[in-house]
Order: C-alpha cells, then sequence, then structure tokens
C-alpha cells in the first residue's frame, strides 16, 4: 500500500514537472516567434538608442547650421516648439517624419525639412543587431 502510494506521487511530480517544462518550451517558442514576426518593428526604446553622427552636440550644431527662420512666420513674429517623430531606420537612414506638435504651418514645414535634410545616423541595437527606431525631437523657433 505505501509502495503504491509512493509510486502515485513519484508519478504526480514527474507529470507535473513535464506539464511545466511543456509550458516554459511554448512560452519560450511564442516569445521567439513573436520577435521575428516583427523584424521591420519600430521600437521606441531599445538596448542602444540611435545616435546623430558625432553625438548630440553635433545634432545641436547641425540643427543650428541649417534651420532657417521662414519669412511669413517671421514677419508675424510666430514663434513655438514643434515636435516631431522620425524612424532611424537599421541602416541609420531617416525615414517617416512627422510633425506630432504643430506651431505655425511653415514652421512645421521647416522642421521637416531640416530632419529629412539630416545624415544617416549610427542606428538603434537591440540584443546585437540593428533595429528601427522612433526618435522625438523639439525644434524651438525663439526670435530672440
Amino acid at each position: 500500500m505505501k509502495k503504491e502510494r509512493k509510486l502515485t506521487m513519484m508519478m504526480k511530480k514527474h507529470f507535473m514537472m513535464t506539464m511545466l517544462l511543456m509550458l516554459m518550451a511554448t512560452v519560450a517558442m511564442a516569445q521567439h516567434n513573436r520577435g521575428n514576426a516583427g523584424k521591420d518593428k519600430v521600437f521606441d526604446v531599445v538596448e542602444v538608442m540611435p545616435q546623430f553622427p558625432g553625438g548630440q552636440v553635433e545634432l545641436l550644431n547641425f540643427l543650428s547650421d541649417n534651420v532657417k527662420y521662414p519669412a511669413d512666420a517671421e514677419k508675424k513674429k510666430i514663434e513655438g516648439r514643434v515636435i516631431a517623430t522620425f524612424v532611424v531606420d537599421k541602416d541609420g537612414s531617416i525615414t517617416d517624419a512627422e510633425i506630432v506638435r504643430s506651431v505655425y504651418p511653415s514652421l512645421d514645414a521647416e522642421a521637416l525639412r531640416v530632419i529629412n535634410a539630416m545624415p544617416k545616423w549610427v542606428p538603434g541595437r537591440h540584443r546585437g543587431s540593428p533595429v528601427r527606431v522612433k526618435y522625438t525631437i523639439p525644434l524651438t523657433f525663439s526670435l530672440k
């Protein structure tokens, strides 16, 4: 009787361990497949974020050298902060630029012009591979 009970308990433990291993394998496979399904997924945050060539200081220099205040906005004394997003692609190129916070049409257009004129960035990396990353940037237009 005790041997039967002991054997039954061992079988239950074995069954539970087997089920646990199968569940873990299923979850791992699902995560692996989900990661492969989104090969062109755009990430918001990655292990290594994309970077303008030369870093933040060079990005600020590029923006200050290339942003031209639109004449109509200057004449009307329109100021403000345009917020734009874009995607840094796997090869570092800039794509999908758009305005997420508008100030004035010509200021928005100038922000997009300068973003689309940027050189290739150092791409973001996730799990050791280059990936597409969304980047947000504020461009402040001030007449001071």
